[in-house]
């Protein structure tokens, strides 16, 4: 199956910027809708945004500061993370959903159900 590795993550101080990647194998990346999503202890799992040939969709906590793109010839998926806020700590993962229509919005509390391939995750921490 297709597989799915998440990096960048780590201690950033609140303002401050960070760059998540993850890599995609195992089937042709053209083909993937892809999304970031993130988990805090105890709270749902939050969609933070999607990309496909329509262009990005971001959740409204952070439109506006995050960015999401992708590089098809390197089969790299990126999230770029700016003015980070305490509310950003949570483990990040990547998402592949593959045929599907990626139509659900990003806010869905059910969107993470389109997605079987997930990464590891890649912990983000924003501190004072």
């Amino acid at each position: 199956q297709p597989h799915l590795v998440e990096s960048g993550g780590g201690s950033v101080q609140a303002g401050g910027s960070l760059r998540l990647s993850c890599g995609v194998s195992g089937y042709p990346f053209s083909d993937y809708c892809m999304a970031w999503f993130r988990d805090v202890p105890g709270k749902e799992r939050e969609g933070v945004a999607r990309i496909d040939s329509r262009g990005p969709r971001y959740t409204d906590a952070v439109k506006g500061r995050f960015t999401i793109s992708r590089d098809n010839a390197k089969s790299t998926l990126y999230l770029h993370m700016n003015s980070l806020k305490s509310e950003d700590t949570a483990m990040y993962y990547c998402a592949a959903e593959i045929g599907g229509p990626c139509v659900t919005s990003i806010q869905n509390p059910s969107a993470a159900d389109d997605y079987p391939y997930w990464g590891q995750g890649t912990q983000v921490t924003v501190v004072s």
